[in-house]
């Protein structure tokens, strides 16, 4: 017996295998969160239909597509599907919820599964995921986490969320940290579409009854652009300034970067992406003090010349109330919780508008 096809519109109310049958390019770009990718025509096959589609006909398209979607599905089947017993509920999404999610459909149900495909596909989840990020709850209650560039803001913040705190990481749904130094080895950044989705994923679990920390931005980290509706409430929202000492903040720099004083040669590329800004003359005494292996003294320059300057400037654009400053003597691991703690603190008093020093040795001082 045939088991019945559904549709739905609301992917967030599956509990049970998504499957993605668009391409393997297609999924890469994006794709819902979770889904696996079980494609009905590979890349160069979709290429090849469409070919045959515009310069021989339609009918031998759809042909040749119905015959290859048939070897993919079987093969399918017998591989990745061939431990599922009559309990799968797959959600089956192509494109627009068409051709290809209904032969898989089709196909699945006749075996006896109940299957059912997502109406509108992957272009209604993305216009949703779009419609969702321009509408950011205006109950949502974002403070932003200031600090100048090595002062542990996203160590910091991943602290708040170990603890049970709610936070937005951007530099770890874009896979990097943000600096023109920022890249993630070994991690290569996502589209700009996935980005978004994951932003939307986020969103998702988050809840209006608790402050949620956000690390202070520009509005692109690495290639991934930070959705202009977000990045607009960041610009107002309450601020908490993380300081430490330029020497402070040299070490935590050092042991954060330590893949590039593995692989000195990297920064050449880096360094030459700063010359329009400061001039080949700067630029090269950084590549000799990199070639020299002074990395202290290399690092406080990069802070006094490229990175404080350029703070400066962002933080004085910005018009969100100031909560107060947490004064950091050490960076190191260790560190970490305990200035997570001051900072979910004064999250906690963010609605009365308290303003606080805090000193992680010296204890809290109101202002």
């Amino acid at each position: 017996m045939v088991a019945p096809i559904r549709t739905t519109e609301d992917w967030l109310a599956h509990d049970g295998m998504i499957i993605d049958v668009r391409s393997p390019s297609e999924f890469r770009d994006d794709h819902i969160p979770g889904a696996i990718n079980l494609p009905v025509l590979s890349d160069q096959e979709r290429a090849d239909v469409g070919r045959i589609y515009k310069q021989v006909s339609p009918f031998e398209a759809r042909k040749l597509g119905a015959r290859l979607a048939a070897v993919n599905i079987a093969r399918h089947i017998e591989t990745t599907l061939s431990q599922y017993d009559t309990n799968l509920r797959p959600l089956i999404y192509c494109w627009r919820g068409g051709q290809r999610s209904g032969s898989m459909a089709r196909i699945l149900a006749e075996i006896g599964w109940v299957v059912t495909v997502l109406d509108g596909g992957y272009k209604r989840y993305r216009q949703h995921v779009m419609d969702a990020i321009d509408r950011i709850p205006p109950e949502l209650d974002l403070i932003v986490l200031q600090g100048a560039t090595g002062s542990a803001k996203t160590r910091i913040l991943r602290a708040v969320l170990a603890a049970g705190g709610q936070a937005i990481d951007l530099e770890g749904l874009a896979c990097h940290r943000g600096s023109l130094l920022g890249h993630e080895p070994g991690r290569p950044q996502p589209s700009q579409r996935f980005f978004e989705t994951c932003l939307h994923e986020t969103f998702l679990n988050l809840t209006p009854d608790k402050p949620v920390l956000i690390e202070a931005e520009s509005s692109r980290i690495g290639s991934c652009h930070i959705p202009r509706m977000l990045w607009q409430r960041m610009q107002d929202a309450p601020q908490i300034r993380i300081t430490a000492s330029r020497d402070t903040r040299v070490e935590f720099l050092l042991r954060d970067y330590a893949h590039l004083i593995e692989n000195p040669s990297q920064l050449d590329r880096l360094f030459d992406g700063m010359v329009k800004r400061h001039g080949h003359e700067i630029c090269e005494s950084w590549r000799q003090l990199a070639r020299a292996r002074q990395w202290h003294q290399l690092v406080g320059l990069l802070i006094e010349q490229h990175y404080d300057p350029a703070y400066a400037t962002t933080s004085a654009r910005r018009e969100g109330e100031d909560l107060g400053e947490i004064k950091a003597k050490e960076l190191s691991d260790n560190d970490m919780p305990e200035l997570a703690k001051k900072v979910m603190a004064a999250m906690q008093g963010a609605p009365e508008r308290k303003k606080y020093v805090f000193g992680l040795a010296s204890g809290d001082d109101l202002v």
